[in-house]
């Protein structure tokens, strides 16, 4: 059987161990908060991809009514050219009836 071991021994051994563990309580409360960290940045992308997606739809939108837009006012300039260019047919095919006499 070992012989035992001293008051002073004991209480070193005490001491190590009391500082081992504050070392590691320490490093506990270090993780503790980068996951809390980690977690709110997390959330925080998420936020960000729910708010990019929302953009994304309402840009969509947003070029559909544009094309709309822009086909209506090219609708409207070849509908008024092509009023134009009847109003010149038909003053040349007036102009060229009234030389013959018709």
């Amino acid at each position: 059987m070992e012989a035992p071991i001293s008051r002073a021994e004991h209480e070193e051994f005490r001491r190590r161990i009391e500082e081992e563990n504050r070392r590691q309580d320490k490093r506990i409360e270090v993780l503790e908060n980068h996951t809390k960290q980690i977690g709110s940045l997390a959330i925080s992308v998420e936020k960000l991809a729910v708010s990019i997606e929302s953009m994304c739809r309402e840009q969509e939108q947003q070029g559909n009514r544009l094309a709309v837009l822009e086909g209506r006012d090219g609708e409207m300039w070849r509908r008024v050219m092509g009023y134009i260019a009847t109003g010149i047919a038909g003053t040349v095919v007036g102009l060229i009836f009234s030389r013959l006499g018709m």
